[in-house]
């Protein structure tokens, strides 16, 4: 029997639907001005609400950033590990990690280049792009650690593996970012992939 939580109010659905908007419009408003441009009254024109309005959901821009930040994060946490589950092989789960990673760069481009020249200004640290990453690299560690106990590939440490795939999809979107690769997300992913694979296999 399916147990359901407790019924949302009005004011919540409501509150909930207009922090969507305003984040999903900054989202827009940044990726097209950049963070340090773009502005509140922005945001709100955006969205389609009074600048007085924002304020009611959120203190500042950076806040707002954050918000966002934070929501495509899991989102891409969600689908990370969505895709790992679905892979049956242990290749293909190294490869839906990747690939899932620069899709998602891909389609917010912009936005990861703010991230990358505004890091700094926004106390973004690595620890923190670390933590959202943190569940989707332990599910690939487990399956690297079960495929190296079953004979699969050879004997590694399977988190600090998972953790190399995550530094190299994250150089990867870094290439694509600054228009270094003319290659397809598939044939970057691809060959990526091939490149660990190589690297943990058994030796003969």
């Amino acid at each position: 029997m399916e147990v359901c939580g407790p019924m949302k109010t009005k004011q919540q659905v409501v509150s909930e639907f207009r922090r969507t908007e305003i984040v999903d419009a900054a989202r827009t408003a940044f990726a097209r001005k950049g963070f340090t441009l773009a502005t509140i009254d922005e945001i709100a024109k955006e969205a389609g609400i009074a600048k007085g309005t924002v304020y009611l959901y959120f203190r500042s821009k950076t806040e707002i950033y954050k918000a966002v930040l934070d929501h495509d994060m899991r989102g891409m946490k969600k689908s990370t590990l969505d895709r790992i589950d679905a892979a049956a092989s242990l290749r293909d789960k190294i490869l839906a990690f990747i690939l899932t990673r620069l899709e998602n760069a891909e389609d917010k481009k912009e936005f990861f280049r703010i991230m990358d020249t505004e890091r700094g200004n926004l106390s973004v640290t690595r620890s923190q792009f670390r933590d959202w990453l943190r569940e989707p690299v332990s599910r690939l560690a487990a399956a690297i650690g079960e495929g190296s106990r079953h004979g699969e590939i050879r004997e590694v440490d399977a988190e600090r593996a998972a953790w190399i795939v995550a530094d190299i999809a994250r150089g990867a979107i870094q290439r694509r970012l600054l228009g270094h690769s003319d290659a397809t997300l598939n044939e970057d992913a691809e060959f990526l992939a091939s490149f660990v694979w190589a690297a943990l296999a058994v030796r003969r």
